[in-house]
């Protein structure tokens, strides 16, 4: 899977709380990214069996909102998650700014 930082910032969020579940709208807050970007970098981890998915089991008309979609990560998921961010931290040189340069020096964009 090509990781970009759009899927490295999921993988980050997803990662904070490994074993809860999280919805579109609570992921594009943590990440930044809107949802034109973030649902077709969920498809993709979902496509590659890292994520899986499921709707909240809820009368929409009684709780007066849509159902959500929640993701998580899969076993699968976490492993490859923790070694792909562990990977571009070690690429990352000490002392230099990451992607962008818009975060302090050192710290990656996600």
């Amino acid at each position: 899977m090509r990781i970009t930082i759009p899927v490295a910032k999921v993988l980050a969020a997803l990662l904070a709380e490994p074993d809860e579940q999280h919805y579109g709208l609570d992921l594009m807050r943590q990440t930044g990214l809107p949802s034109g970007t973030l649902y077709p970098v969920l498809h993709r981890l979902r496509g590659a069996g890292w994520l899986a998915a499921d709707w909240e089991a809820i009368d929409p008309v009684t709780a007066g909102r849509p159902a959500r979609r929640y993701y998580r990560l899969t076993a699968e998921g976490v492993a490859q998650a923790r070694r792909t961010l562990a990977e571009l931290r070690a690429a990352i040189p000490e002392g230099r700014p990451s992607w962008g340069g818009t975060e302090p020096t050192g710290a990656p964009a996600w």
